[in-house]
């Protein structure tokens, strides 16, 4: 008779011990919206531009190449009836060859564009992805969401003004 006793309390006890082992932790979640994170930092802004500065001539020569074929296709229309068949064709046979050139132009160029925003974007994705994730460790969350997967999120959960921040700080643009 007397061990029953003991045997409630061991029950009791195992019962409590596996409903504190089942009973879930808090979470501390945290939103960012990374895209925005990385659009707006400093280093993308600056890559931006220097980006911009460096297409500048070939986009002029492709609105160069534009203002040409518009001027032989004018040409061609108001020249219409007037033109002998030979400059005519001629008119044609330079306008189709400025029209190669200009979607040759505008495909290597925006290749080009491409290529180069797509490295810059990535490698910033990866700094910023470190930069969440020690942001993350500091503040103690246990999990940081992207803003595009969630539906909705109290706005005191989001990070991304923060991680914007950190990333600045960390990697400051090169002047």
């Amino acid at each position: 008779m007397s061990r029953i006793p003991g045997l409630r309390v061991l029950l009791v006890c195992s019962g409590l011990l596996l409903i504190s082992m089942a009973a879930p932790a808090q979470t501390k979640v945290a939103v960012i919206n990374i895209q925005r994170a990385v659009l707006e930092s400093d280093e993308i802004q600056k890559a931006s531009a220097a980006m911009e500065a460096k297409y500048k001539p070939r986009q002029q020569e492709i609105e160069k190449t534009q203002k040409d074929l518009q001027g032989i296709q004018q040409q061609l229309q108001a020249g219409a009836g007037k033109l002998t068949p030979q400059a005519e064709a001629d008119l044609t046979a330079q306008g189709q060859r400025k029209q190669r050139d200009l979607q040759r132009m505008t495909d290597d160029l925006q290749g080009d564009v491409n290529a180069e925003r797509n490295e810059v974007l990535g490698k910033s994705q990866q700094k910023m992805a470190e930069v969440v994730k020690k942001l993350a460790e500091e503040k103690g969350y246990d999990l940081v969401v992207d803003v595009t997967n969630t539906w909705y999120f109290k706005p005191a959960m989001d990070i991304t003004a923060e991680a914007l921040a950190a990333f600045n700080k960390a990697y400051p643009a090169p002047k």
